[in-house]
């Protein structure tokens, strides 16, 4: 292969790529407890908690706190799971 297919080939790639990516970051991600809701997009950021009125107690903060914490993170990998998905076989060869 000669270097203008592999420069042709390597633009191809970044177009394709960068489409992937489009399409990832305008996907919404969730994660969803019993006590705790959270929507995140595809750029990873947080659109939404929602948290179920039945656990919010002053005395249940640090619960509450901890919950946000897994939820998000949770949301978050989801969001990693499928850039990976999507967009793994390109970045291996990177």
């Amino acid at each position: 292969m000669d270097i203008k297919a592999m420069m042709k080939q390597a633009q191809k790639l970044q177009q394709e790529i960068k489409e992937k990516q489009e399409k990832i970051s305008k996907q919404e991600f969730t994660y969803e407890s019993p006590q705790i809701k959270v929507v995140a997009n595809g750029k990873k950021e947080i659109l939404s908690i929602s948290i179920n009125e039945a656990i919010i107690n002053k005395e249940d903060k640090e619960m509450l706190e901890d919950l946000i914490l897994v939820a998000v993170n949770n949301a978050l990998s989801e969001v990693d799971k499928v850039i990976e998905k999507e967009l793994g076989m390109y970045t291996r060869f990177m």
